[in-house]
């Protein structure tokens, strides 16, 4: 074979590699199979059509290019999607869209309101009116969405309906109710078991469009990144928005509420349903970042806060009559109350600094109790991921048993109760506690078991150390840590 003939191969296996190589754009980073084809820049760089065009239509917006091509009536302005073909391209995802697609829910899939409150009872203790109106709330939401889908894929005929249809409006939630009680877990867990997306964000950070912070449309775009940017998954998931009470109306205030009553008329449109334009990848638009079109029509909000300072504003409502006379109510008859949050009213929230608009598009509140001492000693072994679950697989890695005795756990809950902070205070307590108990123990390979005692707890004693093969404790070891 001659040299030529050679050469003639390599060039045809380059062109091969080159034929499996596929480009991928330099600003969203798609590849060529979506994007069509791209216009290479120096350095080895592609760019699709559609980057292009969006740059070259900043480019326009921040020169004055009108008078240029008012001089010079027979040149228009380039059209990358044009020249590319991107029309075609278009045309062939508007065709994908029109393609019957598949339901995403359907009613065998959506667990019923009696099944959700089962699974959440395994990872939350108490709380049961909460669960039973979360569970009811996304239940209900997920049945108006298999009825949409249904209409759209042509299932059920409008025309026949159109005297009888009832168009089911969506309900958000609003959760109230201390630190630590279990807001978020219980979206959490909800997510979970349904299977969709969910975006956790704080209220916090939020401000007013052309201020300082995040705006409000990034809660929708951290939906979108948590369902891989897919905007139909995203369209279908839940958003729980933390720390709702800090952009209560402030009182007194000769300066503009940019992150309070402003965030809250801002997050009308955004509870209500329509349709919004989301960065992709950022949490704030500019020119180089790509945006896509989310309607949040059947997203479900879920919004919850502490509101402290609301049981105060429960307790003035209640006290209507006067304290002087025959029928007096005493200033101080709600103050044993543990959970006065149960007879909040949407007055109650007005008072404390919610606008009632956004009251208006959160029908559904869901007021959650304070936790018990006796709540707080079942949180720490019943749920699946109870927090003693967790330390007894850690030394059982070492092939050590880990136990707690029933004086032990109440010890814990009675410290959790002084620290005020709900469950949150079981973690902190039990870090404290294992600490010298994983330091020394993977010391010693002849420990075989470890029992937590009250006295230990209290610090006035040392836990029971049992022997590999030992039937009696050795204590004192790890008393002195």
């Amino acid at each position: 074979m001659s040299e030529n003939d050679d050469s003639k191969i390599i060039d045809a296996d380059d062109k091969n590699d080159q034929k499996e190589e596929e480009h991928v754009c330099f600003l969203c980073h798609k590849p060529e199979s979506e994007t069509g084809p791209m216009v290479r820049l120096p350095n080895g760089m592609y760019v699709c059509s559609d980057c292009m065009q969006n740059s070259v239509n900043e480019m326009q917006k921040n020169m004055d290019l009108g008078s240029l091509f008012d001089k010079m009536p027979n040149v228009q302005f380039l059209n990358f999607n044009d020249l590319f073909g991107g029309a075609e391209t278009r045309t062939r995802e508007e065709k994908k869209k029109d393609k019957k697609a598949e339901p995403s829910f359907s009613m065998k899939t959506i667990p019923a309101p009696h099944i959700l409150k089962r699974k959440l009872d395994q990872y939350v203790v108490g709380q049961d009116h909460a669960k039973k109106v979360l569970s009811v709330a996304v239940y209900n939401h997920y049945k108006r969405i298999i009825e949409e889908e249904k209409i759209e894929r042509g299932e059920e005929d409008k025309k026949d309906r159109t005297d009888s249809m009832v168009e089911i409006e969506k309900s958000n939630v609003l959760m109230i109710g201390p630190t630590g009680c279990g807001k978020t877990y219980l979206v959490q867990t909800l997510a979970r078991m349904l299977d969709v997306p969910l975006a956790i964000t704080d209220a916090t950070s939020l401000t007013e469009a052309g201020y300082i912070g995040d705006d409000i449309e990034s809660v929708v775009s951290k939906l979108l990144a948590a369902a891989g940017n897919d905007v139909e998954k995203a369209e279908h998931g839940i958003i729980f928005i933390d720390e709702i009470d800090k952009i209560a109306k402030k009182k007194n205030m000769n300066q503009r509420d940019v992150s309070g009553e402003a965030v809250q008329q801002g997050m009308l449109k955004l509870l209500e349903g329509s349709e919004i334009e989301v960065p992709v990848g950022a949490t704030s638009k500019n020119a180089m970042v790509p945006m896509k079109m989310v309607n949040t029509r059947n997203i479900l909000f879920i919004v919850g806060g502490a509101f402290p300072g609301l049981e105060d504003i429960i307790k003035e409502r209640l006290n209507k009559h006067s304290s002087i006379g025959f029928h007096a109510d005493l200033r101080d008859k709600y103050d044993e109350e543990k959970n006065l949050i149960r007879n909040v009213t949407t007055e109650d929230l007005r008072k404390f600094g919610m606008i009632p608009e956004f009251l208006g598009r959160l029908p559904i509140i869901c007021p959650l109790e304070n936790l018990t001492e006796e709540m707080l000693v079942r949180i720490l072994k019943e749920p699946k991921n109870a927090i003693i679950r967790q330390y007894e697989e850690l030394l059982a890695m070492d092939e050590v048993k880990l136990t707690f005795e029933d004086g032990a756990l109440e010890a814990i809950a009675g410290k959790a109760m002084e620290r005020d902070i709900g469950a949150r205070a079981l973690r902190s307590i039990m870090e404290e506690l294992m600490l010298d108990i994983m330091y020394e123990v993977p010391k010693d390979d002849n420990i075989g078991q470890v029992v937590i005692t009250e006295e230990y707890v209290n610090r006035c004693g040392g836990p029971k150390i049992y022997l590999r093969g030992q039937t009696g404790p050795e204590t004192g070891r790890i008393a002195q840590m």
